[in-house]
């Protein structure tokens, strides 16, 4: 199995509450934690579906 590479949200202010992501390479699925311990829930998104999500967040009045 790949290890996953967690990276903090840029957005992230102090500590480690706030958005995780994590890929285990080009085109693969995109992993999703909202806490600083990735491994208790996470979401696993399609790279289709995290560029849409990344989309809507960026542009919203345009959805």
């Amino acid at each position: 199995m790949t290890q996953l590479r967690w990276q903090k949200s840029s957005f992230c202010q102090e500590g480690e509450a706030c958005v995780h992501v994590a890929t285990a390479g080009p085109g693969a699925a995109v992993n999703v934690a909202g806490s600083a311990d990735p491994g208790e829930a996470r979401l696993t998104l399609s790279p289709a579906a995290w560029s849409a999500f990344l989309q809507a967040v960026k542009n919203p009045g345009a959805a």
